[in-house]
């Protein structure tokens, strides 16, 4: 199973009026390591959607847990990596550590997406193919 690491300086910007990040930016730094993630696999986003004709892989579903707040200044590392494979939806966890601690655990479901061949204004999941799968090294 493929794992990217990915640093993340915490920016002032990223933070609230109490100096912690506010919830919110996790989930646009999980979005960039779900991109990372990826890359890593040897996909990036832009060669990936030309490739396989995808309008993208949105979000359906996300949950995270909040163990312990990151502060303005910390740098923190996010382990990212594709936890199941369904048939046209995987789901990422992703592990956000601050020193050795675990601070936020989030976990996404996405779905490889298509325009639909009966309506191209509509958008349909469609089967993840097998050579993307085991680019992470399979099922």
């Amino acid at each position: 199973m493929l794992t990217n690491k990915k640093k993340i300086h915490i920016e002032w910007g990223d933070c609230d009026p109490a100096g912690i990040v506010y919830y919110p930016r996790y989930f646009a730094y999980f979005d960039n390591c779900t991109s990372a993630l990826f890359e890593a696999a040897g996909l990036p986003k832009h060669q990936m959607l030309k490739t396989y004709g995808l309008v993208g892989i949105p979000m359906v579903d996300t949950r995270a847990r909040f163990i312990l707040p990151s502060r303005f200044g910390d740098d923190v590392l996010v382990d990212s990596s594709i936890v199941k494979w369904n048939r046209s939806s995987f789901e990422i966890q992703h592990k956000l550590f601050r020193g050795e601690a675990l601070a936020v655990e989030c976990w996404e479901t996405r779905v490889w997406s298509v325009r639909s061949a009966d309506d191209p204004e509509k958008i349909e999941g469609k089967a993840v193919p097998d050579e993307v799968i085991a680019k992470f090294g399979g099922r």
